[in-house]
């Protein structure tokens, strides 16, 4: 009888974890610096209360181009609310081999970058990024190749995970982010 109380106990806090705010443990709860920057950002601070959708960018990948539609999304509706996080990936074919500032240079030049991009990182297996880590715990998948985003409400919780194919004006997207934009701030 005891254990039973336990572990509906246990099942209880866990709950109630899942439901805090990002500031006060969740995926986002992490730092990492700026693109070709010596500045440090702690997400779950610096993206309290926003609707964020994490996106693994490569820039030699065929699905480069989504950079021009993700920036046309923050653009459209960051004065909302709504912001994406480009972490730039090296781990499917080598296809984001350049330096950091190299990468800030192509993005800015190429497709008008301005939505934040963060530090080159691992976003699979045994040497993926704490926050990559937690984004695949929280959905149950790993990127399976370059942008892959997940999406994630004002509360900081993953609410929805889209794989590379899925093109930031698909609709299912689009129509997801406005759910969230749409629901009050915490």
């Amino acid at each position: 009888m005891k254990i039973s109380k336990l572990i509906i106990f246990a099942g209880v806090l866990a709950a109630l974890a899942w439901g805090r705010p990002a500031a006060a443990g969740g995926v986002l709860d992490h730092e990492y610096r700026r693109l070709a920057s010596e500045e440090t950002v702690h997400l779950g601070r610096a993206y309290a209360g926003q609707v964020l959708l994490v996106v693994n960018t490569a820039s030699k990948c065929g699905n480069t181009p989504q950079y021009e539609g993700l920036e046309a999304m923050y653009e459209k509706y960051r004065d909302r609310g709504f912001a994406v996080l480009g972490f730039p990936s090296n781990d499917f074919m080598e296809q984001e081999p350049g330096t950091e500032e190299e990468i800030r240079e192509f993005c800015t030049l190429t497709y008008g970058v301005k939505f934040p991009m963060f530090e080159k990182v691992q976003v699979r297996g045994a040497g993926a990024t704490p926050l990559y880590r937690d984004l695949a715990t929280a959905t149950g998948e790993t990127p399976g190749w370059n942008f892959h985003k997940y999406l994630i409400d004002r509360n900081g919780r993953v609410v929805a995970s889209f794989g590379h194919r899925v093109q930031p004006d698909d609709p299912e997207l689009v129509a997801a982010i406005e759910r969230q934009l749409a629901l009050p701030a915490p």
